[in-house]
Order: structure tokens, then sequence, then C-alpha cells
């Protein structure tokens, strides 16, 4: 185990047709465990991932099963080619359920069964184009909530991804958001940017999504992570069962502290991230949050081996 090692997991958004095709292509083991989440959902996963439809893919109950399964493969063909085991994990909203069950504390089957429900709870909890989420670049996290409570008129919005040092997401209602997005750019943000997106993540109209989940989550066996996992919500590792499960519900509607958490790593003595998933999203927040992290991302062969090589 490698103390200066941590592996980061990617939420939504960074699924695209094709991920990990060139791996698969390479390494049966990426396609073997597709088909092990296709099973436990009774419906073709791979299929989806590789040729779609992207609507179906891009639907949050697929999107969320998707990016798990692309996590733990990728975490498999890691520790087949005999990668260095990191010192901890962490995942960007969804990605949290990853990192708990390629740190042992899920099963992979019910991991997948409960990320569907996760996304199933979540767009049921909203009705469709009620709410709304937008990134904010170039504007404090202190600017950014600020705007957000001037333009709330007893509506929700509020920040709830930090993402960086000047790049903050925030979520609510539709009309709410728009007010903090014109609000923020008279703040001096940069940016303001709506993102398309099925559902208001991390913010209080989840809340409906977490007392579901607190139903299904009571039928899944929970260890304790035989890797340490840093929770969204805290930026720090839980020190139970029962803090994990807390944190595990309210992330869905909770800032996700992504800023902090990885700060937090580095405190501990990271200095490599690597992402494990597709896309390199990732990677690229952490170098914005610390210069001197050295980050890769493992979603294709070259990827791979030049972290292999790190």
């Amino acid at each position: 185990m490698s103390q200066s090692l941590a592996f980061v997991f990617p939420g939504q958004g960074s699924q695209h047709l094709g991920m990990l095709s060139e791996l698969a292509g390479e390494h049966p083991i990426i396609e073997q465990t597709f088909e092990e989440a296709s099973d436990a959902l009774g419906l073709d996963l791979w299929k989806m991932a590789q040729s779609g439809p992207e609507d179906a893919l891009n639907s949050t109950e697929n999107t969320q099963p998707a990016l798990l399964t692309a996590g733990v493969a990728l975490w498999r063909l890691w520790n087949q080619l005999d990668g260095t085991t990191p010192s901890v994990m962490a995942g960007h909203s969804l990605g949290e359920y990853t990192a708990l069950v390629c740190a042992d504390a899920i099963n992979f089957a019910d991991g997948v069964r409960l990320v569907r429900a996760r996304g199933q709870y979540m767009q049921q909890a909203v009705p469709a184009g009620a709410g709304a989420m937008a990134a904010i670049l170039g504007l404090d996290d202190a600017a950014v909530a600020a705007a957000c409570e001037a333009a709330a008129q007893g509506a929700v919005v509020a920040p709830v991804n930090y993402n960086c040092p000047g790049q903050v997401v925030i979520a609510g209602e539709k009309d709410a958001v728009e007010r903090a997005m014109a609000a923020c750019k008279d703040a001096g943000a940069k940016r303001a940017i709506a993102l398309s997106v099925s559902v208001p993540s991390h913010c209080e109209l989840m809340k409906p999504a977490a007392e579901r989940m607190a139903e299904t989550l009571a039928g899944i066996e929970l260890r304790m992570p035989i890797i340490k996992v840093i929770q969204n919500v805290t930026a720090e590792a839980p020190a139970d069962i029962d803090e994990l499960k807390a944190n595990l519900l309210s992330q869905l509607y909770s800032p996700v502290l992504w800023t902090t958490s990885v700060q937090n790593m580095v405190t501990c003595g990271v200095t490599t991230t690597l992402e494990c998933g597709p896309g390199k999203v990732l990677a690229g927040l952490n170098k914005k949050i610390d210069r001197s992290l050295t980050v890769a991302a493992i979603n294709d062969p070259d990827g791979l081996a030049k972290a292999l090589a790190l």
C-alpha cells in the first residue's frame, strides 16, 4: 500500500458511448465486469455503454450503474496487473459508491442495484423540468453562496458541488437557479453555465430521494472499507458504519466538498491521484486544487501504462 497514492472515482457526466472499448479489446475483465452488472440488473449494460442509444445511457437510472461498473472494472484490471494499492479513495457524488464497492464496503451486485435505485429515486423526487443546475466559474465560494441566498426568494437554490477553487455548481428550482446565475454574474463571475442534467442533485429537493434510499440501504450489507474512503459530505473518512450510512443518505441533499476532500488527502501525504473511470474530469479538478499533485487517468491503454509506470 502506498501512502502517497489515492484513487478517485468520477460522477455523472463522465459517461460516453464507447467508454473503455480500447481497454476491453485487450483485457477481458472489463467486459466480464459489465456482464456481472448486467446479470444483476437484467439489462445489457455493456451494449448500452457501447452503442446506446445515448439518451438511455444518459438517463440517470442507467448512468449511475454504468459509471459504477466502469470504475469497478478498471479497479479490477489495476489489481490484475499488480498496480500499487492506494492508501485512500474518494468519489465525486455517485463515485463515492464506486469507491465503497472497490474498498469492499459494498458487494458489487448490491452496489449496482443500489445506484440504479438511487438514480430512480432522484429522478422521481422532482418533476421533469422543475429543477436545474449551473456551473459558476471565477467566483469565490462565499460569493456564490451569498448570491444564491439573495436569489432564493423563498425557493430552493444553493451551492452543491465545490469542485475546485473558482468552480462551484449550484442547484435548485429552475427559476431560482436562473436568478442565482444572474446574481453570480453581477457579483463578478466569469461565466454561469446552465448544465444539461435531468435532476437538481445535492440540494434540498432531493430529501424525498434520501427517505426512499434509507429503506433500500437498510436491506444492503455495509462493511467498513478496507481502504480508507473520504466521504463527500464531511471530506473525512467515517468513524463507523452508522456514520458511513448517514453520510451516504445526507449526500443526496448536501454539497459535495470535493476541494476540501482533495486538500485533506494531500495533508495526509497523498502526492498522486489516479482517476478510475471514463474521462479525466477529476484529474483536471485535482490539479487545480493542488498544483503539486501528480494526476493521471486509467481510462485507456496509454493512460493505464503511464499510471502503472508511476
